[in-house]
This record gives structure tokens, C-alpha cells and sequence, in this order.
């Protein structure tokens, strides 16, 4: 059967009661940070069973306020995986830091954990270790040895809310945790972000910085150090505290529709997402690889002819223009695995909107490839 209607790779499930959420926050005039920020930092904490949540603008200031709080920046190291969207590196340099990358497991396509300690310097200071496209990584062993070495971890989990190991919840390992709320993550508010930490302290810094700097001390501010307007507004809080109250669904809607493609795509030249068996997978990405014999952008656009929205899973970032210059590096000799999955990676559409004859569908065509 022909899919007769595009397919986006995305989007997310906005539905009534979100809207009225934040309709109602528009009428009542209060925009700025306030308490449906609030009530959103506690669902994060309900749920991830975290002490401290703190919501920011976006994903990309959680890990850049992280690196601040942790006072890390020049002349410190931080290891990186080499696959992952580049503002995970970009932080970094934002910091006046020093990546250094390290290549990833081919069948999770996260940080090869038997790689890091071999590229543990004097000057490293920092792990953060992703979870790709909804999948813990083996964020045990990257603990027992940042415990070690005797370094901080950072979790970049903006794709992998609700994910564990162990039954332990992404973002609740290391120092701090990191999430996303772009529109492609399992909940949204647009542009957003939620950091965790189990330190009260570190918390207290951060709610700082986020805000100018300011402390309320008798209920006035208190301008306690340098900080940025990195606040996330009321009713983007609104729009995704909605959501979380249905996350468990949609995480468990996903895992569902994941298991009509492992059932479904039969092409010996399609490889598909492997999963450990001490982890769930949240499938904010289902991605594939493909043959050597095969081209990324043909078949993107044959996706495409067949009303199929698909594109590559993340950056192999050694291979992108800025680091591959800044840093010297061959990302297809150093780091074979990241540029694999950059270069033979395909991100297929999977969240709560599709039907699994969609799916089916979508399975079809890939067969067909």
C-alpha cells in the first residue's frame, strides 16, 4: 500500500488540554517565570524520582549553565562522544574548554565506555556522556570511572527522558542531568530545558545563574554574581507539565510502534537499534543503518518520493567544519563508528501521532530500499 500523505519526521501531539494550559497562562497576564515553572520542576522530580529540577530556556543553556556552575572552562578538558548534536561540544568551547572526542558503540551509537580512560589527561575535568536518541548509555561504568579518576559527569539526556539502567532514571547519575524540551523530544514546550542535580548547593548556583545573578533574600533581590536570562517563561512551563502528565503513554506508545519496525523491516541491508537488556529505550529517534553499498542522500530522497520524512541521526562532530579544523581531525580514521552513524544513519519517523499500519507502511518502503 502507497503512503498517499507526507509523513513528517516529527511532530509533536499537542492536544486541547495543552492549549488551554497556556491560554490560560496568557489571560492571566503572568508570562515570566513563575508557578507553572514551578509545578513543572516538580513533575520532572516526581517522576525521575530527582531532588532538584531547575527549568531553562532551552537544552542548550542546561548544559552551558552545568559547565558554569561546575567552574569549569580554560585550560580543562571535558571528554565528549564524538556522535551527538554539536551543541553537546559546542558548550564546550562556549566554556573556553577543550573537547576531546571519543568514539561511540556502533550498536547503541553512544560513548564507547571502554575508550574514555585511555584519553584521561591532568587537565581533564568532565564526562558528558550522551544518551542518544532515547537510550541510556552505560552510564554505570562511565560513573565507576569518573569515581576513579576523580571527575564530574555531566548527562546529556535531552533526548532520553524517562530512559534508565537498572531501573535507575537518566540525568540522576552524575553531578547534573541534562534535558531537552525541543519539539522533537517526547514532551515539549517549544524551547526549553530541565537540568537535575541531588546537590542542593549546586542547585541553589544554578537558579542563580539562570537569572541574573539574583537571590531573593526577604523577598527582595539580591544581586549575588554575574548571570545570564537563561529563565524559561510560564507558559511554555504550562505546555509541558501538560504533557508530562500523559509522558508514561507516550514513552509506552512509542516502545510499541518500535516493535512493529523490528517485526516489520526485513531488508538484509538495513541494520537495526540494538538495546542492552539492563536498559528501556524510549525511542526518541529510531535509527537505522545502512549498507556500505547504499547512499545517505538517495536514500533520503527516495524516502522522501515515497511521502516519508527521514534525515540523518545526529553529527559526527570531528567531522563537521568548525572542529575538524579547530582540532586537526580525521573523523573517519579517529572516531570510524561516529562517522559510520553520521554518514549511514537514518532517523525514520516514530512518535505518538502514527498508527502501526503507518508503521507498517513506513516498514514497506524501508524493505523495499
Amino acid at each position: 500500500m502507497e503512503i498517499n500523505k507526507f509523513i513528517p519526521l516529527a511532530s509533536p501531539d499537542i492536544n486541547q488540554q495543552d492549549i488551554d494550559c497556556v491560554t490560560e497562562v496568557l489571560r492571566s497576564g503572568m508570562l515570566v517565570q513563575g508557578a507553572n515553572v514551578l509545578a513543572l520542576e516538580k513533575s520532572f522530580n516526581e517522576f525521575n524520582k530527582s531532588k532538584n529540577a531547575i527549568a531553562v530556556s532551552n537544552g542548550t543553556a542546561t548544559l552551558h549553565l552545568a559547565l558554569l556552575a561546575l567552574g569549569i572552562g580554560k585550560g580543562d578538558e571535558v571528554i565528549v562522544p564524538a556522535f551527538s548534536y554539536v551543541a553537546t561540544a559546542n558548550v564546550v568551547e562556549m566554556v573556553g574548554a577543550t573537547c576531546v572526542f571519543v568514539d561511540i558503540d556502533i550498536n547503541t551509537f553512544n560513548i564507547d565506555v571502554t575508550k574514555i580512560e585511555a584519553l584521561i589527561t591532568t587537565k581533564t575535568k568532565a564526562i558528558i556522556p550522551v544518551h542518544e536518541f532515547g537510550l541510556a548509555c552505560d552510564i554505570e561504568t562511565v560513573m565507576q570511572i569518573a569515581s576513579k579518576h576523580k571527575l564530574l559527569v555531566i548527562e546529556d539526556a535531552a533526548c532520553a527522558l524517562g530512559a534508565m539502567q537498572n531501573g535507575k532514571h537518566t540525568g540522576t547519575f552524575g553531578e547534573l542531568g541534562s534535558f531537552s524540551l525541543h519539539p522533537r523530544k517526547s514532551i515539549t514546550s517549544g524551547e526549553g530545558g530541565v537540568l537535575l542535580t541531588a546537590n542542593d548547593e549546586l542547585a541553589k548556583k544554578l537558579r542563580q545563574l539562570r537569572n541574573h545573578g539574583i537571590e531573593m533574600v526577604d523577598g527582595k533581590m539580591n544581586f549575588v554574581g554575574a548571570g545570564l536570562n537563561y529563565r524559561m517563561t510560564d507558559f511554555q512551563a504550562a505546555l509541558a507539565n501538560s504533557q508530562m502528565q500523559r509522558l508514561d503513554q507516550v514513552i509506552a506508545c512509542k516502545q510499541e510502534l518500535a516493535e512493529v519496525y523490528f517485526n516489520e523491516i526485513k531488508n538484509e541491508a538495513v541494520v537495526l537499534p540494538s538495546v542492552p537488556s539492563d536498559r528501556n529505550h524510549t525511542w526518541q529517534t529510531f535509527h537505522i543503518l545502512i549498507g556500505d553499498n547504499k547512499n545517505q542522500s538517495e536514500v533520503l530522497a527516495v524516502l522522501k518520493e515515497n511521502n516519508i520524512g527521514a534525515n540523518y541521526g545526529a553529527q559526527c562532530i570531528p567531522a563537521t567544519e568548525y572542529y575538524k579544523t579547530k582540532y586537526q581531525l580525521d573523523a573517519a580514521e579517529q572516531f570510524p563508528h561516529a562517522y559510520r552513524a553520521y554518514t549511514k544513519g537514518i532517523a525514520i519517523p516514530i512518535y505518538e501521532k502514527l498508527t502501526k499500519e503507518i508503521i507498517k507502511q513506513i516498514a514497506n518502503s524501508i524493505n523495499r530500499l
